[in-house]
């Protein structure tokens, strides 16, 4: 197998990070040292990554309203992918974390968000790697690989089922657009609003430029799209997750597709769970070579 190269990054603990993720604690994220990210510019934004380890490349996209560090490396997404060999490369997405935030909602259409995953295996100068999404990272995913799939092993998708197929992404947007524009997360009194608002605030976010996600990437992925899909791909999705859809029957649209439902977990918590993270390793050690 090819060697690829590999960034050079420091480890050392990142500033005035407090956040919640999951099932892990604010007390457990302040006790975590980070990875200092890079960044390179993608078009005009600056985005954020780390790149960690050697073996083949494994790419990372978190969720809305996440990062990096909350949705891979405090959940031990990172280190458990290190010990299994592989090259591990995590970037903030454009709107989020340390990445460049644009206040313009054109610039989070769905393939501008996927383009910035394809020019960082450029820059990192990546040919092919195996693909990590979790919620909107899933459907950043999904694009990449329908626009570039002979950059694409392997593909996971986790918190998204056949909502892929049977909505636009973020179709229920004007309950998060109001409750990032309340003054606290103490106004706003529709449940779903107020989880989200909550998890902007605790990852510091700039609500503006989620707001602009919100707005600028309604967009959607047909069944049609995904029966084109070549490549193997698993879709995980927490038992208790009311926003993904159904595993299975987004995984019988795909030629090569299977399904894992994640034990007990919703939305927010699938992400961490270590059955979640022991299904897809295995799916991705079960890929061979190039």
């Amino acid at each position: 197998m090819r060697q690829y190269p590999r960034s050079r990054v420091r480890n050392r603990p990142a500033r005035g990070f407090v956040a919640a993720a999951g099932s892990c604690s604010v007390r457990r994220l302040q006790s975590l040292r980070f990875i200092l990210p890079q960044t390179f510019n993608s078009d005009g934004v600056d985005i954020a990554f780390i790149d960690e380890g050697a073996g083949f490349p494994t790419l990372l996209i978190h969720g809305f309203a996440s990062n990096h560090r909350v949705n891979w490396v405090a959940t031990s997404w990172t280190r458990d992918l290190l010990t299994a060999g592989r090259r591990v490369v995590a970037f903030d997405i454009r709107g989020h974390g340390e990445s460049g935030k644009p206040h313009d909602p054109a610039a989070y259409r769905l393939p501008v968000m996927a383009e910035d995953a394809r020019r960082l295996l450029d820059h990192l100068g990546i040919e092919k790697a195996d693909v990590i999404g979790y919620s909107l990272g899933a459907w950043i995913g999904t694009k990449l690989t329908l626009l570039h799939a002979e950059r694409i092993r392997s593909l996971a998708l986790g918190g998204l089922g056949d909502a892929l197929v049977t909505r636009e992404l973020f179709d229920r947007a004007e309950p998060l657009v109001a409750a990032l524009g309340a003054k606290s997360a103490e106004d706003v009194s529709d449940p779903r609003g107020r989880t989200y608002r909550v998890f902007a605030d605790q990852t510091r976010s700039d609500r503006e430029a989620l707001v602009a996600c919100l707005t600028g990437s309604k967009q959607k992925v047909t069944a049609e799209e995904v029966r084109r899909i070549s490549v193997p791909v698993l879709v995980a999705v927490g038992s208790e997750d009311i926003e993904a859809g159904s595993a299975q029957k987004l995984a019988a649209l795909v030629p090569r597709g299977e399904a894992f439902v994640v034990p007990g977990r919703d939305h927010m918590k699938a992400v961490g769970d270590k059955a979640h993270k022991a299904a897809v390793i295995d799916f991705l050690n079960r890929q061979g070579g190039e």
